[in-house]
């Protein structure tokens, strides 16, 4: 039996000061194209039966809200920048109205990271209106969120560990900037996949533009979307213009569907 397809959301495709960036007047950050305006990354995945986040940036609350969402089952994160984590606190919207606690997917590394930046949260005395989280330790091995199946994918963020997601025939990866043999086994198939391309230049923990290139090329990837990006790599539309046929710039509200 052929299960429905997915739907994947692009709620944000920025790096973590977002583009525009804070008193900035470049080019890229005073760019008129709405493809230009990047919240911190994140993506929701949905099929018939659940909907989940990838990732509670700092603009989760405004992500919500522009995308009309109005259930969530669970947040998984991907690791523990704070760009990453730190809207987690608005998950209380979805306790109050669908009363019952959120379930959070992360690592060992990233619950611990949330058990000390959110302290109040996990508090033996809670006061009311206080998130209300279910915590669920992951690892390398797949697992099942409702019906939608999860495979991690283990990239290098530098020297932090950062788990990267395939859904189906979609892969989710950001902050990485090396990818072992062995985990580039788990990518090998997807239609999409989604690399971080922080901009031109070297960076010590992300991959540029070329190398995230590279790296579909090598895998094969039919398409490749490129997220995590910053105001330093370009205009939206110039630099898609250069890129080989079938790897493009991902943007905020992008939808992809995928079986």
């Amino acid at each position: 039996m052929v299960l429905p397809g997915l739907k994947i959301t692009f709620l944000g495709t920025g790096t973590s000061s977002g583009v525009p960036m804070i008193a900035c007047h470049c080019r890229v950050c005073t760019s008129p194209d709405p493809k230009d305006k990047r919240l911190r990354s994140s993506i929701m995945v949905e099929s018939e039966t659940t909907r989940l986040v990838v990732d509670t940036t700092p603009d989760f609350r405004y992500q919500m809200l522009r995308a009309s969402v109005e259930r969530l089952d669970a947040v998984l994160f991907t690791h523990p920048h704070k760009d990453h984590i730190a809207g987690l606190d608005d998950i209380r919207a979805f306790n109050y109205f669908q009363q019952q606690p959120i379930k959070v997917f992360a690592n060992q590394l990233t619950q611990t990271a949330i058990r000390k930046e959110f302290s109040y949260i996990f508090s033996d005395e809670k006061y009311p209106g206080i998130p209300q989280v279910d915590m669920v330790e992951i690892s390398e091995q797949p697992f099942r969120i409702g019906d939608i199946e999860v495979v991690p994918v283990k990239v290098w963020h530098l020297r932090m560990p950062v788990l990267g997601f395939r859904f189906r025939n979609f892969t989710y990866i950001t902050d990485a900037n090396r990818i072992e043999d062995s985990e580039m086994e788990k990518i090998s198939g997807s239609e999409y996949l989604v690399l971080n391309a922080l901009r031109n230049e070297p960076h010590i923990s992300h991959f540029t533009l070329s190398e995230a290139v590279s790296l579909s090329q090598k895998l094969g990837i039919p398409q490749a979307r490129f997220t995590h990006i910053s105001h330093q790599l370009g205009r939206h539309q110039e630099v898609n213009s250069s890129l080989p046929n079938g790897i493009e710039l991902a943007y905020d509200n992008l939808v992809i569907y995928v079986e």
